[in-house]
């Protein structure tokens, strides 16, 4: 027989009014986690007048103009501050931020950094993560993450997870840039390059590694040789590495004096050797946007005659992402820009030609309309290799031509 509330014990009488206290909670249900969007507008009220450093590769002027259009839009919207740090190499930026995290240990102490936000990929993630110089995974808390399109590659960075640690930006893919009114047919195999090349003294080159675009191109022509790229996909070993190379430096010792300066000098950036294109010395030049040359077309930078050119093997796909250090100053305005830079008129604004024609991340159904026809992948992909192949290249390059 049950007994009365009055004659039970203390113990258990405490015990029953804690569980009628929980009830509506219990019932409520979701209202005992945080909510997200709540957490999100902590996020945008901790942004506003913060200064956002974003340490990004300077080398593109339509890259340049969009990140001040982005940064107006970031003022206007959220009150947060863009300022573009332009560097040549990310890889500086990586090394800055080792020093910070060493200079910290030795005092002590951790002051917040000069970096907020970083425009990243390959090689340079690879070393920001093994190195601890990456703050905690973010990119669930972004609401746009939720429009990304998870067909593309944007969970992996080179072979390598990414978790958290970066939010996906645009993609890119290597293309030749083809001026057509110089190359009846223009090479979609490094056989037909090479061939090309020799019978067209002079008039090709591409940028001096470890330069993102030269070394990409060596990525690229690696692939062409490599008859099974099964290795390439998993930590490069000193035998592998030797065996596996030996046809690319063979290409290349047959290419090189048949380039632009046949070969004693090479162009410091990709920009150099489009104004070349530009200028008539070259007939083609390397992109890693398929849509550059349209762009470029577009506003007077490039002849019209030139087009895309992707290898018929595949072009090298890859995502570049955006991610904020360990130690940034303005961590939640870093989250704000990488918020608003996925939002579908950013991304949308990235993808027209007429701004800068980087493919976006989204999915199509979230794009605006003029955007949606613009896909991603525009030639068939072959996927990046590990990133030690990358390193091992650039050494390796430099030992054999740097000048």
């Amino acid at each position: 027989m049950l007994k009365p509330f009055s004659q039970l014990n203390s113990q258990l009488k405490r015990r029953l009014n804690a569980l009628l206290c929980a009830l509506p909670l219990l019932a409520s249900g979701p209202l005992l986690a945080a909510n997200p969007d709540d957490n999100w507008q902590q996020t945008l009220e901790e942004a506003k007048g913060q200064t956002v450093y974003f340490n990004a590769w300077g080398g593109s002027p339509e890259i340049n103009a969009y990140l001040v259009w982005a940064g107006q839009e970031l003022v206007r919207d959220y009150q947060v501050k863009l300022v573009q740090v332009k560097v040549d190499d990310i890889a500086q930026s990586v090394s800055q931020l080792l020093a910070n995290k060493q200079a910290g240990k030795q005092a002590g102490k951790q002051a917040g950094g000069p970096i907020d936000l970083l425009w990243v990929n390959g090689e340079n993630f690879k070393a920001l993560k093994e190195q601890g110089l990456l703050g905690a995974p973010f990119t669930a808390e972004l609401p746009n993450m939720a429009l990304v399109d998870s067909i593309l590659p944007v969970s992996e960075d080179f072979t390598l997870p990414v978790e958290g640690l970066e939010a996906p930006w645009g993609i890119g893919q290597l293309n030749l840039m083809v001026d057509t009114e110089e190359v009846a047919r223009a090479p979609t195999s490094a056989a037909a390059l090479l061939a090309w090349a020799k019978a067209h003294p002079g008039r090709f080159t591409y940028p001096k590694p470890p330069q993102f675009h030269g070394s990409s191109f060596l990525k690229q022509i690696l692939l062409e040789l490599t008859p099974d790229p099964a290795p390439l996909y998993r930590e490069a070993t000193d035998a592998e590495f030797i065996r596996i190379t030996a046809p690319l430096w063979a290409w290349l010792d047959e290419l090189h004096p048949a380039l632009w300066r046949k070969g004693k000098l090479f162009p410091t950036s990709a920009a150099e050797t489009r104004q070349l294109l530009d200028d008539g010395e070259l007939a083609m030049a390397i992109s890693f946007n398929p849509q550059e040359a349209q762009s470029a077309a577009q506003i007077g930078a490039l002849p019209p005659s030139v087009e895309a050119v992707a290898m018929e093997k595949g072009a090298l796909t890859n995502s570049h992402f955006l991610a904020i250090p360990f130690n940034a100053s303005a961590r939640a305005g870093a989250k704000v820009v990488a918020n608003f830079l996925l939002s579908p008129a950013a991304q949308a604004r990235k993808a027209n030609p007429a701004f800068w024609g980087d493919p976006s991340v989204l999915r199509a159904d979230a794009l605006p309309d003029p955007a949606k026809g613009q896909p991603a992948l525009r030639f068939k992909a072959v996927a990046e290799p590990h990133p030690s192949w990358q390193l091992k290249l650039e050494a390796a390059w430099a030992e054999r031509y740097g000048h």
